[in-house]
C-alpha cells in the first residue's frame, strides 16, 4: 500500500494475494490496524501528502496529485476533515505533525502488509 499510494486501493486483489477472501481479509486487516483498508490508504495518503508540503515544499495541488487525489479539492476537504484545518494552512505553519490530533494512535504501524 505505501508503495503504490498514487493507485486506486482493489481489496480483493490485496486479499488474493495472501490468499484470502475479501471479507476476511477486511476482518484481519481491520483487527490489526483498527481501520478499513481504504480508510487505512486515505491516512497514509493524507500523511504522505502532508509531508511531501512539510519536507519537499510541494504545493497542496502537486502533493495531492503525488499520492493519487483526483482533484485538490477532494484533497483539501479530507484533510480538513480529520486534521480540522486547511491543508494550506498546515503545509505552511505546523512543523510537527507526526501523531497530531486526529490521527489514532498506531494507526500507521507497519504490521498490516
Amino acid at each position: 500500500m505505501r508503495n503504490n499510494l498514487e493507485r486506486p486501493l482493489v481489496v480483493a486483489d490485496l486479499a488474493g494475494s495472501v490468499g484470502m477472501s475479501d471479507s476476511a481479509f477486511h476482518s484481519h486487516f481491520k483487527a490489526v490496524t483498527g481501520t478499513t483498508p481504504l480508510q487505512y490508504q486515505k491516512r497514509l495518503r493524507l500523511y504522505e501528502a502532508r509531508r511531501l508540503m512539510q519536507s519537499e515544499l510541494q504545493s497542496v495541488s502537486s502533493a495531492a496529485f503525488s499520492v493519487g487525489y483526483e482533484s485538490p479539492t477532494q484533497f483539501s476537504r479530507e484533510y480538513a476533515r480529520i486534521r480540522a484545518a486547511a491543508a494550506q494552512a498546515h503545509a505552511r505553519t505546523d512543523r510537527s505533525w507526526r501523531g497530531g490530533a486526529g490521527f489514532r494512535d498506531g494507526c500507521m504501524r507497519r504490521t498490516a502488509r
